[in-house]
Formats: structure tokens, sequence, C-alpha cells
């Protein structure tokens, strides 16, 4: 017998050879039925799996992001299978899980359409109806080998071959179709339910433009077709709420020839953009940082010193001064530490939070330039912290409380990853552990959940990043936290002690809306351009209803300019009905309607964008009552 403890802390016994889904049906049916894969000792397996020793198992549904991952990976091999039976010549590169979906490369004679897809899914769903079990084998390298050779799947052969000579290659078998693959997937081809195939795209074979050009299937799966449906309506939403088409209906930027990747804004572009930045300065000032400037290009030396020469020169544009070399920055914390050293500092000064808008440059490559969500110059709400030590928690804890504070005022749910240590980094690993145990232990001060995220830390510390989630589901880091000892280093940052004697400080950088365009740019999307009042370009639009009604709506523009309002009046001799849905289309949010009845009682007829009509309101009440909605940032 074996004992198996679960996750509630409860520990039960089965007969060697049970499978990790005869324990789940053991647990509850319910918790079986729904099971997509299990995580029995640390590792990710297949619910077939049979365990012949003790261990510790976590039941995955889809809920799970690991088991949307295999759920997915198990859905392309049935597309595989598909496509195979339907042009059995096809030859099979790679078909991995996606975020939200999977795709798979395949290279035939056959050149896909879209119109092929109701014939692949067609296929699909008799090969799910099928039940076939995904069947696990493992052979040797050289098996491996032939066996692929011998079926003409040159890509497997290659992707074998780049393997250790002593690795166990996994392979799963559904029906009559094998592929290369360590798994793990679903017990059955009968476990998926709502497949979807989405678009078509070229790939070259291993992303190198030397070889062959393959033809990707992208498509995506769910348990249920409500899931589906409601994935497909909120993809269509997105189209809708597109910023690019936004942006230039609102007249909030345009994206010109004359400068690709570099957005102009535009005058009511600018009016979000600078509430964005006021509401920033408010709360930065309350929680105790000092605003700086720094240049936006420096001499060479300093990015040598910085190591962002050796990690980040390929991103950089550079110019040569007096003859000399200098480079536009792609980062602010140079230029912080420089203000950091124009004083000598003391123990007592720390913790010094110092914040700067900071114009940045990045050379990105025109294929990847993507409204303002992609672009090469951008504005980020950097600052950097210099703090003792014993400061780090407080810190980062306090970070944490302010990135919170601005993602709520938004309406964004957010999740949080911790990054560690990339390939090519500053410093040695003691000094990653202690900035990577630092981060680990303010997250668990907070008790809050996060997702390891190896390997994806900043060249010079690892890093807490935030990832908001939009009204689409969509999710965008956006915030990130780093910890950093090696700048301080690099820089001989030093404050003086309670003993008299240099110490070196540790910095923290940080942002919160990570860069102003892009956050503008999920804002769009997020709002559907329909902002809230407080973030609106205008805030309200007068309409008369006739001529003889324009003297009483320049006294309502007056009286509303007067009080800080952005309101503008449409006068045009067009009919009342053309008026409001001209506003509604331009998503203002208070629409004011001027009669005989408003002009007489000194009053406003009030639509609002979402509630509609709210009917007759004295001119003050009206005031009054948006200026609350406004000062208080309220989201109606």
């Amino acid at each position: 017998m074996i004992y198996i403890s679960l996750k509630d802390g409860s520990q039960r016994q089965f007969p060697q050879g049970t499978t990790l889904l005869q324990v789940a049906e053991s647990i509850s049916p319910k918790i079986a039925k729904s099971a997509v894969a299990a995580v029995f000792n640390g590792q990710v397996t297949d619910l077939n799996t049979k365990v012949y020793a003790n261990g510790e198992l976590e039941i995955l549904d889809f809920e799970d992001e690991r088991a949307r991952t295999v759920y997915r990976h198990s859905s392309s091999h049935v597309m595989a299978q598909a496509v195979k039976r339907l042009w059995p010549d096809t030859k099979f590169a790679i078909g991995p899980a996606i975020d939200k979906g999977f795709y798979y490369d395949f290279d035939t004679e056959h050149t896909f359409t879209p119109d092929d897809f109701k014939l692949i899914e067609k296929e699909m769903d008799s090969i799910i109806k099928s039940d076939y079990p995904y069947v696990r084998q493992e052979l040797s390298k050289e098996e491996a080998l032939k066996f692929f050779a011998d079926r003409n799947e040159d890509y497997k052969v290659d992707l074998i071959q780049n393997l250790p000579e002593d690795a166990i290659i996994g392979l799963y078998q559904q029906g009559e179709f094998i592929d290369l693959c360590k798994g793990p997937h679903l017990p059955s081809t009968g476990s998926l339910k709502a497949i979807k195939l989405m678009s078509l795209a070229g790939a070259y074979w291993r992303g190198s433009e030397d070889n062959k050009m393959l033809q990707r299937i992208y498509a995506t799966s769910f348990p249920k077709q409500a899931m589906l449906d409601d994935y497909l309506h909120k993809l269509e939403e997105a189209k809708k709420r597109d910023h690019r088409k936004l942006g230039k209906e609102l007249g909030l930027f345009v994206l010109l020839d004359e400068g690709p990747g570099f957005p102009f804004f535009l005058p009511k572009g600018m009016i979000l953009r600078n509430e964005l930045e006021n509401y920033w300065r408010d709360q930065h000032q309350k929680a105790g940082y000092q605003e700086i400037r720094t240049p936006i290009i420096l001499n060479t030396d300093l990015w040598h010193r910085s190591g962002h020469w050796d990690h980040y020169k390929d991103n950089m544009y550079f110019t040569k001064i007096d003859e000399e070399d200098y480079a536009v920055k792609p980062m602010n914390c140079p230029g912080g530490i420089l203000v950091y050293k124009q004083n000598l500092h003391s123990y007592r000064e720390m913790p010094i939070r110092i914040g700067e808008m900071g114009l940045v440059h990045r050379h990105e490559m025109s294929g990847v330039l993507h409204g303002l969500m992609r672009v090469r110059a951008f504005t980020q709400d950097d600052a950097h912290i210099f703090m003792l030590p014993e400061q780090i928690i407080d810190e980062i804890n306090g970070v944490m409380n302010l990135i919170d504070l601005f993602y709520k005022q938004f309406g964004f749910n957010y999740h949080v990853e911790l990054s560690t240590r990339p390939e090519n980094s500053m410093g040695t690993q003691e000094i990653w552990d202690v900035a990577t145990d630092a981060l680990k232990q303010a997250l668990e001060a907070k008790s809050m959940p996060y997702i390891i995220n190896e390997g994806d830390g900043a060249f010079y510390g690892p890093k807490i990043d935030f990832h908001l989630q939009d009204s689409l589901d969509r999710t965008w880091q956006c915030g990130t936290i780093q910890l950093d000892f090696q700048m301080p280093e690099k820089f001989d940052l030093n404050y003086i002690g309670e003993d008299g004697e240099k110490h070196r400080p540790v910095m923290i950088h940080r942002v919160i809306y990570g860069s102003m365009e892009r956050f503008i740019g999920i804002l769009i999307e997020h709002f559907a351009g329909a902002f809230p009042a407080w973030l609106a370009p205008v805030q309200v639009r007068v309409l008369p209803i006739a001529e003889r009604h324009h003297n009483y709506a320049e006294t309502v523009l007056a009286s509303l300019r007067d009080q800080g309002i952005r309101v503008e009046a449409d006068k045009r001799s067009e009919k009342i009905g053309y008026k409001i849905r001209e506003g509604q289309l331009q998503k203002i949010p208070y629409l004011l309607v001027i009669g005989d009845k408003e002009s007489d009682a000194g009053a406003v007829s009030v639509r609002h964008r979402k509630e509609g009509d709210l009917g007759a309101q004295p001119l003050g009440d009206f005031i009054a009552m948006l200026k609350n909605e406004i000062s208080g940032r309220i989201i109606r």
C-alpha cells in the first residue's frame, strides 16, 4: 500500500499501481470529472499515471494555468491527427499550448485556407468522440531517431538530435497518431469539449529565415461551449475597443509614417495624459516622493558603467556630440543614481524616494510595433528608492500598497509574479539569493499569492511584476518592483551610518503605470474609450435645442468653465436626437439638453452616457454633483 497526502493536509491509502485519476475519483466524482492533470511530488503529470510510492498530490482543473496548458497541448495533438488524416503527406514540427490557445506548425504541399477550418474541426470532433486514450511511451534517443526517421518526420528527428545522448524520449499515441512529446496530457481525447480554429500564419522552422517556411494554424479550446462562446465574444469586443481605432475616432493620438513607433498626442489625448500624471504626482507626494527630471542623452561612459552597454546596447540609440559618444537613455535609473550622488547622505535621511516622468527611447524592430502598446519612445513613471538594508521589507510593502491603490482606482484586478535571475546577469549568486529572498519575504508578509517566473528578472536584480486584468479578462504587465544591490556597488553609492562610517545603500527601481503610452492604450480598451468623468477629455457637452436657446447655453458653458469643468457646446442646426447620438459616439460622460423649460427655470436636462435620461436638475445641483464625482475620481 502507498500513502497519498492531499492539498488539504489529509492522507489516504491506496494499492500500488493506482492511477491518479482513480485517486481523484475516490476523493469526489465531481473533482474527477473536472480534473485535467495532477501534480504529484511537485511534478505536473498525466492523470493516467500509476503511482507506486508515497507522495503529495494536487488535482488540477481548468482554472489552473498549468492545467490549461495540458488541456490545450492535448488539443494540438488532436488537430495534428485530424490534419494527418485529411492530408496524409503532412510533416509535423511543433504544437505547443500558448496563452488562450495553441498552434501547430505543418509542412505540407496543401496550402491551408480558412475554408479548411470546418473540415479540420469536423475531423477533430470525430477524434474526440472516438475517445482515444493518450498513451505514453518512452524510447532511448537511438530508438526515437529510428522511429521518426522511418516515418519521414524530419522535424522530429531534428528535435531529437539536439537532446542529450542518455535522454529518455517521450512519445504519446492517440488512435493511429503518434507524436514526439514530453507531456503531460489529458486521459483521453474524449476529455476535450469545445474547440475552435482561429487563424493562419507562416512560421520559419526554429524561427530562422534560413529554414523552410511552415504553415501555422492557431486554435483554442475550452471544457465548456459557454466558455468558448464567451471568449469569442470578448475577441469581437476587443476589435471594437482597439485603442488604435478609438484613439483616432476620439482624437486622442495619431501614429504617422514620419515617426513609426513615435506617437503624437493630440489635445484631447494630452488632457487624458495630464490627468493621469496629476494623479500620479498627488499620490507620490503623499507617499513621500520627490520629483526630479534627468537628461534624455548622456555620455556612453555612463552606460558602460551601469552595465546597460553589455546587456542592452542593441536596443539603444546613439549619437555624437563634440566628437564624443552619447546614448539616448533606454532607462532612467543611471540618471536617478547621479542625482543621489550629488549630496552626501546620512542614515537619518533614509529612505530617499525620488521619482520622475522620464522619457526613454528603445530601438524596437518595426515588426513588433503596435499602437501605444509597443513603441520606440515612451514615458516611464520611474521612481528609485535608496534605503538601509533593514528598510527593504517596509519599502517594498509601501510600493505594493501604492500600486494596489492605483490599480483599484481604475477598477483593475491583478496578479503577481516573482521573476528570478536571468542567464545574462550581473553579480554573484549569493547577492541574487539575498535579493530574491527579500522579495519573497515581502510578498509573504502581505500574504500575497505569487507565481515564480524563473529567469525573467532584470539583469541587475530580481523583480516583482504586477499583471493587471482588464474588462475583457486580458492581462497586461505594468507595475514592477526591482530590488538592486548591483548599481549601488557599480556607482560607489554611500551614506554615512550611525557609526560615522560609509555604508552601501540598497536600491529599488519601480514603476506603477509602467509606460504612460501603454497604460493609456490599456485604459482606452478597458473603458472602450468611455472614460470616467475625471479622465474624460470632454466632461460635458451642452446641446441647445434651437437657436433661441444659445444665450442660455453660453451661460451654462461659462458656469461650468468657472468651476474647472471641461465643457463644449454643439450649436449646429441639427435635430436634438442627432446631437445626442453624436455625443454618445464621442463617449462624453454628460450631455445637457437645453430647451424652453430649462432656460426659463435655470436648469439643465441631464443625460448620462450609461444611465440615460436623468431628468431636469437645477444647474447648481448638477455642477455640485459633477464636481464631487470628479474630485472623488469616481468610476460611475
